[in-house]
Protein backbone atom coordinates (compact mmCIF):
# COMPACT_ATOMS: atom_id res chain seq x y z
CA UNK A 1 0.00 0.00 0.00
CA UNK A 2 1.21 3.23 -0.86
CA UNK A 3 0.27 7.28 1.16
CA UNK A 4 -3.39 8.39 -0.11
CA UNK A 5 -1.53 11.64 -0.97
CA UNK A 6 1.64 10.65 -2.74
CA UNK A 7 1.70 7.33 -3.36
CA UNK A 8 5.06 7.33 -0.67
CA UNK A 9 5.90 4.82 1.92
CA UNK A 10 3.44 3.93 4.39
CA UNK A 11 4.05 5.23 7.78
CA UNK A 12 0.71 4.19 9.55
CA UNK A 13 -2.98 3.01 8.56
CA UNK A 14 -5.51 5.06 9.70
CA UNK A 15 -8.61 3.05 10.84
CA UNK A 16 -10.85 5.97 11.10
CA UNK A 17 -10.83 7.64 8.68
CA UNK A 18 -9.88 4.62 6.91
CA UNK A 19 -6.45 5.64 4.50
CA UNK A 20 -2.87 5.14 4.62
CA UNK A 21 -0.14 8.01 5.05
CA UNK A 22 3.44 8.46 4.81
CA UNK A 23 5.14 10.19 7.53
CA UNK A 24 4.99 13.81 5.93
CA UNK A 25 1.24 13.83 5.43
CA UNK A 26 0.55 12.01 8.65
CA UNK A 27 2.36 14.97 10.56
CA UNK A 28 0.46 17.55 8.79
CA UNK A 29 -3.02 15.73 9.40
CA UNK A 30 -2.37 15.35 13.00
CA UNK A 31 -1.61 19.15 12.98
CA UNK A 32 -4.43 20.10 10.99
CA UNK A 33 -6.47 17.75 13.34
CA UNK A 34 -5.47 20.11 16.55
CA UNK A 35 -6.36 22.81 15.08
CA UNK A 36 -9.55 21.98 13.55
CA UNK A 37 -10.16 20.89 17.24
CA UNK A 38 -9.22 24.39 18.98
CA UNK A 39 -10.96 26.01 16.18
CA UNK A 40 -14.17 23.68 16.11
CA UNK A 41 -14.75 24.21 19.76
CA UNK A 42 -13.66 27.78 20.10
CA UNK A 43 -11.16 26.41 22.52
CA UNK A 44 -7.95 29.58 22.62
CA UNK A 45 -7.91 33.29 21.33
CA UNK A 46 -4.51 35.06 20.23
CA UNK A 47 -4.57 37.43 22.60
CA UNK A 48 -4.79 34.73 25.65
CA UNK A 49 -1.94 33.58 27.92
CA UNK A 50 -1.55 30.05 27.67
CA UNK A 51 -0.28 27.88 30.36
CA UNK A 52 0.11 24.15 29.37
CA UNK A 53 0.18 21.50 32.05
CA UNK A 54 3.12 18.95 31.54
CA UNK A 55 3.56 15.78 33.20
CA UNK A 56 6.80 14.56 31.26
CA UNK A 57 4.83 11.48 28.96
CA UNK A 58 3.41 11.93 24.95
CA UNK A 59 0.49 13.24 25.65
CA UNK A 60 1.31 16.47 26.77
CA UNK A 61 4.93 16.54 25.50
CA UNK A 62 3.09 16.46 21.88
CA UNK A 63 0.39 18.84 22.56
CA UNK A 64 3.15 21.56 24.00
CA UNK A 65 5.29 20.68 20.70
CA UNK A 66 1.98 21.45 18.26
CA UNK A 67 0.93 24.19 20.13
CA UNK A 68 4.41 26.45 19.84
CA UNK A 69 4.72 24.84 15.80
CA UNK A 70 0.87 26.55 15.53
CA UNK A 71 2.37 30.14 16.95
CA UNK A 72 0.64 30.24 19.97
CA UNK A 73 2.96 32.11 22.56
CA UNK A 74 2.61 28.68 25.55
CA UNK A 75 4.55 28.67 28.92
CA UNK A 76 4.58 25.14 30.54
CA UNK A 77 3.89 24.32 33.98
CA UNK A 78 5.25 21.03 35.64
CA UNK A 79 3.81 19.59 39.00
CA UNK A 80 6.71 17.25 40.57
CA UNK A 81 4.10 15.25 42.77
CA UNK A 82 6.97 13.78 45.23
CA UNK A 83 6.29 10.10 43.92
CA UNK A 84 10.14 9.32 44.40
CA UNK A 85 12.13 8.54 41.13
CA UNK A 86 9.38 8.64 39.44
CA UNK A 87 8.59 12.08 39.83
CA UNK A 88 11.92 13.31 39.25
CA UNK A 89 12.39 11.87 36.11
CA UNK A 90 8.84 13.38 34.50
CA UNK A 91 10.66 16.52 35.84
CA UNK A 92 13.71 15.65 34.18
CA UNK A 93 11.38 14.69 30.65
CA UNK A 94 9.77 18.21 31.08
CA UNK A 95 12.85 19.93 30.83
CA UNK A 96 14.11 18.74 27.77
CA UNK A 97 10.72 18.93 26.07
CA UNK A 98 10.46 22.88 26.64
CA UNK A 99 13.70 23.05 25.63
CA UNK A 100 13.24 21.59 22.49
CA UNK A 101 10.61 23.96 21.78
CA UNK A 102 12.06 26.78 23.99
CA UNK A 103 9.10 27.70 25.76
CA UNK A 104 9.45 28.41 29.72
CA UNK A 105 9.10 26.10 32.06
CA UNK A 106 8.14 26.55 35.73
CA UNK A 107 8.13 23.77 37.91
CA UNK A 108 6.11 23.40 41.66
CA UNK A 109 7.60 20.89 43.39
CA UNK A 110 4.65 19.47 46.41
CA UNK A 111 7.24 18.10 48.12
CA UNK A 112 9.28 21.44 48.95
CA UNK A 113 5.46 24.03 49.16
CA UNK A 114 4.21 20.52 51.53
CA UNK A 115 5.95 18.96 53.24
CA UNK A 116 4.96 15.76 51.81
CA UNK A 117 4.87 13.84 48.45
CA UNK A 118 1.62 12.63 46.83
CA UNK A 119 1.01 8.56 48.43
CA UNK A 120 1.80 9.90 51.75
CA UNK A 121 -0.59 11.46 53.69
CA UNK A 122 -2.89 9.47 56.39
CA UNK A 123 -5.83 10.04 54.03
CA UNK A 124 -9.04 7.74 53.43
CA UNK A 125 -9.61 9.17 49.88
CA UNK A 126 -7.85 7.05 47.35
CA UNK A 127 -4.48 8.77 46.18
CA UNK A 128 -5.46 9.03 42.52
CA UNK A 129 -8.48 11.10 44.28
CA UNK A 130 -6.23 13.56 45.87
CA UNK A 131 -4.11 13.63 43.57
CA UNK A 132 -6.19 14.90 40.75
CA UNK A 133 -7.47 17.08 42.96
CA UNK A 134 -4.09 18.58 44.21
CA UNK A 135 -2.76 18.99 40.27
CA UNK A 136 -6.23 20.71 39.09
CA UNK A 137 -5.69 23.35 42.48
CA UNK A 138 -2.48 23.81 41.77
CA UNK A 139 -2.30 24.65 38.18
CA UNK A 140 -5.31 26.62 38.51
CA UNK A 141 -3.92 28.77 41.58
CA UNK A 142 -0.42 28.97 39.32
CA UNK A 143 -2.35 30.16 36.71
CA UNK A 144 -4.75 32.83 38.30
CA UNK A 145 -1.83 34.14 40.70
CA UNK A 146 0.69 34.67 37.44
CA UNK A 147 -2.28 36.20 35.32
CA UNK A 148 -2.82 33.15 32.88
CA UNK A 149 -6.29 33.42 30.60
CA UNK A 150 -6.24 29.75 30.12
CA UNK A 151 -5.04 26.32 31.54
CA UNK A 152 -4.40 23.56 28.88
CA UNK A 153 -4.00 20.23 29.37
CA UNK A 154 -3.47 16.75 27.43
CA UNK A 155 -6.35 14.71 27.56
CA UNK A 156 -6.83 12.85 24.92
CA UNK A 157 -10.00 10.95 23.21
CA UNK A 158 -9.68 7.84 24.56
CA UNK A 159 -9.18 9.49 28.18
CA UNK A 160 -12.66 11.48 27.34
CA UNK A 161 -14.20 8.43 26.36
CA UNK A 162 -13.04 6.20 29.26
CA UNK A 163 -14.40 9.43 30.92
CA UNK A 164 -17.84 9.50 29.81
CA UNK A 165 -18.25 5.72 29.74
CA UNK A 166 -17.55 4.92 32.95
CA UNK A 167 -19.36 7.64 34.68
CA UNK A 168 -22.44 6.93 32.55
CA UNK A 169 -21.82 3.23 34.37
CA UNK A 170 -22.10 4.73 37.65
CA UNK A 171 -24.52 7.65 36.68
CA UNK A 172 -22.69 10.08 38.47
CA UNK A 173 -24.87 12.76 36.39
CA UNK A 174 -22.89 16.00 38.42
CA UNK A 175 -19.40 14.98 36.34
CA UNK A 176 -21.19 14.10 32.86
CA UNK A 177 -22.98 17.63 32.94
CA UNK A 178 -19.63 19.25 33.35
CA UNK A 179 -17.71 17.47 30.98
CA UNK A 180 -16.31 18.78 27.38
CA UNK A 181 -13.47 19.75 25.67
CA UNK A 182 -13.50 23.15 27.31
CA UNK A 183 -14.43 24.29 31.35
CA UNK A 184 -15.34 27.98 31.15
CA UNK A 185 -13.53 30.73 33.16
CA UNK A 186 -15.37 32.02 36.32
CA UNK A 187 -14.01 34.15 39.25
CA UNK A 188 -10.67 32.45 40.60
CA UNK A 189 -11.87 29.60 38.47
CA UNK A 190 -9.15 29.69 35.01
CA UNK A 191 -10.74 28.65 31.87
CA UNK A 192 -9.57 25.13 31.37
CA UNK A 193 -9.30 23.48 27.35
CA UNK A 194 -8.19 19.96 25.71
CA UNK A 195 -6.86 20.79 22.26
CA UNK A 196 -6.05 16.80 21.88
CA UNK A 197 -10.03 16.32 22.84
CA UNK A 198 -10.33 14.24 19.57
CA UNK A 199 -7.32 12.53 18.68
CA UNK A 200 -6.81 8.60 19.41
CA UNK A 201 -3.96 8.08 21.76
CA UNK A 202 -2.51 5.97 18.55
CA UNK A 203 -1.90 8.79 16.71
CA UNK A 204 -0.30 10.76 19.48
CA UNK A 205 1.98 7.95 20.11
CA UNK A 206 2.48 8.07 16.13
CA UNK A 207 3.58 11.57 15.99
CA UNK A 208 5.71 11.74 18.70
CA UNK A 209 7.97 8.79 16.91
CA UNK A 210 7.44 10.64 13.84
CA UNK A 211 8.85 14.11 15.06
CA UNK A 212 11.36 12.41 17.61
CA UNK A 213 9.78 13.76 20.98
CA UNK A 214 11.12 11.73 23.68
CA UNK A 215 8.70 11.48 26.61
CA UNK A 216 8.51 9.18 29.48
CA UNK A 217 7.00 5.72 29.30
CA UNK A 218 6.78 4.16 32.57
CA UNK A 219 3.55 4.40 34.33
CA UNK A 220 2.57 6.19 37.50
CA UNK A 221 3.07 3.82 40.50
CA UNK A 222 0.04 4.47 41.86
CA UNK A 223 -1.89 4.12 38.64
CA UNK A 224 -1.89 -0.26 39.02
CA UNK A 225 -5.18 -1.45 39.21
CA UNK A 226 -7.01 1.55 38.07
CA UNK A 227 -10.61 1.39 36.86
CA UNK A 228 -10.18 3.55 34.40
CA UNK A 229 -7.70 1.25 32.71
CA UNK A 230 -9.88 -1.31 32.06
CA UNK A 231 -12.63 1.34 30.76
CA UNK A 232 -9.97 2.15 28.36
CA UNK A 233 -9.36 -1.73 27.76
CA UNK A 234 -13.06 -2.30 26.79
CA UNK A 235 -13.39 0.78 24.40
CA UNK A 236 -10.48 -0.23 22.60
CA UNK A 237 -12.07 -3.60 22.01
CA UNK A 238 -14.87 -2.04 20.60
CA UNK A 239 -12.89 0.16 18.65
CA UNK A 240 -11.32 -2.77 16.97
CA UNK A 241 -14.82 -4.16 15.77
CA UNK A 242 -16.06 -1.11 14.88
CA UNK A 243 -13.58 1.55 14.00
CA UNK A 244 -14.98 5.35 14.81
CA UNK A 245 -16.97 4.19 17.80
CA UNK A 246 -14.94 6.47 20.49
CA UNK A 247 -15.39 9.54 18.06
CA UNK A 248 -19.15 9.03 17.51
CA UNK A 249 -19.78 7.98 21.36
CA UNK A 250 -18.21 11.61 22.54
CA UNK A 251 -19.65 13.86 19.87
CA UNK A 252 -22.91 11.88 20.44
CA UNK A 253 -22.48 12.44 24.30
CA UNK A 254 -21.75 16.11 23.32
CA UNK A 255 -24.97 16.47 21.94
CA UNK A 256 -27.09 15.07 24.71
CA UNK A 257 -25.11 16.33 27.40
CA UNK A 258 -27.89 18.88 28.50
CA UNK A 259 -29.91 16.25 29.44
CA UNK A 260 -27.59 16.14 32.58
CA UNK A 261 -26.57 19.67 33.06
CA UNK A 262 -30.43 19.67 35.67
CA UNK A 263 -28.36 17.41 37.87
CA UNK A 264 -25.77 20.00 38.69
CA UNK A 265 -26.50 21.14 42.37
CA UNK A 266 -25.72 25.05 42.10
CA UNK A 267 -24.40 25.62 45.33
CA UNK A 268 -22.79 29.06 47.24
CA UNK A 269 -18.98 29.20 46.01
CA UNK A 270 -17.45 30.67 48.78
CA UNK A 271 -13.64 31.19 49.43
CA UNK A 272 -11.95 28.88 51.17
CA UNK A 273 -10.88 30.91 54.52
CA UNK A 274 -7.36 29.30 54.45
CA UNK A 275 -6.46 30.04 50.54
CA UNK A 276 -8.85 32.15 49.78
CA UNK A 277 -9.75 30.50 46.59
CA UNK A 278 -12.99 29.03 45.70
CA UNK A 279 -14.96 26.37 47.55
CA UNK A 280 -18.11 24.91 48.23
CA UNK A 281 -17.63 25.20 52.07
CA UNK A 282 -15.58 26.88 54.97
CA UNK A 283 -12.56 25.02 53.69
CA UNK A 284 -11.36 23.91 50.35
CA UNK A 285 -10.78 20.47 49.55
CA UNK A 286 -6.69 21.01 48.91
CA UNK A 287 -6.43 22.49 52.09
CA UNK A 288 -8.58 19.98 53.68
CA UNK A 289 -6.45 17.18 52.37
CA UNK A 290 -3.33 18.49 52.72
CA UNK A 291 -4.54 19.70 56.51
CA UNK A 292 -3.32 23.48 55.91
CA UNK A 293 -3.65 26.25 57.91
CA UNK A 294 -2.37 29.61 56.10
CA UNK A 295 -2.24 30.01 52.75
CA UNK A 296 0.81 27.98 50.53
CA UNK A 297 3.15 30.07 48.62
CA UNK A 298 3.56 28.48 44.84
CA UNK A 299 6.63 30.74 44.02
CA UNK A 300 8.39 29.39 46.90
CA UNK A 301 8.08 25.70 45.81
CA UNK A 302 8.78 27.09 41.94
CA UNK A 303 11.53 26.79 40.59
Amino acid sequence: MKCKFCKGEVYIKLHHPKMYLCREHFIEYFERKVRRTIDRYKLLKEDERILVALSGGKDSAVLSYVLKKLNYPIQCLYINLGIGKYSDRCEEYAKKQCEVIDAPLHVVRIRELLGAGVGELRTSRPTCSYCGTTKRYISNKFAYDNNFDVVVTGHNLDDEASFIFGNILNWSTQYLAKQGPILPGEGKFVKRVKPLYEITEREIVAYASAVGIEYVTDKCPYSKGAITLKYKEVINQLEEMRPGTKIKFVRGFLKKRCLFEGEVERGEIKECKVCDMPSGGEVCSFCRIWGLREVVDLVKGCK
